[in-house]
């Protein structure tokens, strides 16, 4: 399989419910809509920010077919689907299931009850999944600070060289800049690395990085974009300041609560997608309005989502 580097913003989208917690489809193909006037040029669905191990299997397929319904026309909209990581049985059902209705690809994150003992058994439980796709790309999803498995990715990509034809690379959502830069530079550049800590795209753009997957890009992608454009024209001085506004930003959600504020973001820019849930925290009404007096004050106008 020739391995495809992905470009520019690709949203990890907030699952939609109702106003009593039920899956709602129909607000996806809005939503689709939305990102793409943005830029936005994929989607990362039922990862973290969609709430992919709080939503049933039967409710992940549903997600997944509305987004193909949308999508499946457009050759500049990638949409991958993350399938978990607990029970490998489950995952590759969605696997196959996200190749029969034509999505551009999936990924796995390490099991995170019964962790791998090594990198052996990680790439192990990648090839058992994988294999079950064998025609899709696989991506391995890189988040220890929610799994609990801080393993070395360059040591997990050359684990899967040459075993996984399909393994396409890594959404990176940790700090450790050298091993990170390590995958980047294997084999010239081989696998595709997505960066996936909003907070730090700066530092990821010196590294080469080209493509980011994010939950802030949802309702602020043009502030990403400039941020971008001010490092590809050397305006290193705009880009950290485009990046501390980032920052400043994303600070809001510890601030109220964590990742459930991320669909309060998205209230602000006219998408209702409900609440977390449990055992996520929402915030209160009263608190909703403090929120917006606080985004109000980050200037948020002026690099919000429209």
């Amino acid at each position: 399989m020739k391995i495809e580097h992905l470009q520019g913003l690709i949203s990890a989208p907030f699952t939609p419910f109702d106003s009593n917690g039920k899956l709602d489809v129909s607000l996806i193909p809005a939503y689709y809509t939305f990102l793409k006037r943005n830029g936005i040029t994929g989607a990362f669905i039922n990862g973290s920010t969609g709430e992919g191990v709080s939503i049933t299997l039967q409710e992940k397929k549903a997600v997944a077919q509305a987004w193909a319904d949308c999508s499946n026309h457009d050759a500049d909209f990638k949409v991958m689907v993350f399938l978990g990581g607990t029970c490998l049985t489950d995952c590759i059902d969605l696997a196959k299931h996200a190749y029969e209705i034509g999505l551009y690809a999936v990924s796995l994150t390490a099991p995170f009850y019964f962790k791998p003992a090594n990198v052996d058994m990680l790439a192990q439980a990648c090839i058992e999944v994988g294999k079950s796709v064998p025609d899709m790309p696989f991506y391995y999803y890189h988040i220890p600070v929610l799994t609990g498995v801080n393993l070395p990715m360059f040591d997990l990509i050359k684990a899967l060289d040459g075993k996984l034809p399909n393994f396409a690379g890594v959404k990176y959502t940790h700090e450790d800049f050298m091993d990170f830069q390590s995958c980047m530079s294997y084999e010239n550049g081989k696998f595709d690395m997505l960066w996936g800590r909003d907070e730090n795209m700066l530092s990821a753009l010196v590294l080469g990085a080209k493509g980011a997957v994010g939950s802030t890009f949802n309702y602020a992608a043009p502030l990403y974009y400039d941020l971008i454009a001010a490092f590809n024209a050397n305006d290193l001085v705009k880009a950290r300041v485009l990046q501390q506004k980032s920052i400043d930003m994303i600070r809001l959600l510890g601030k109220y609560g964590g990742i459930s504020v991320g669909k309060a973001y998205m209230k602000v820019v006219g998408h209702n997608l409900g609440e977390f849930r449990l055992p996520v925290k929402n915030m209160s009404a009263e608190q909703f309005e403090l929120f917006k007096k606080d985004v109000e004050s980050l200037n948020f106008e002026n690099f919000k989502s429209k």
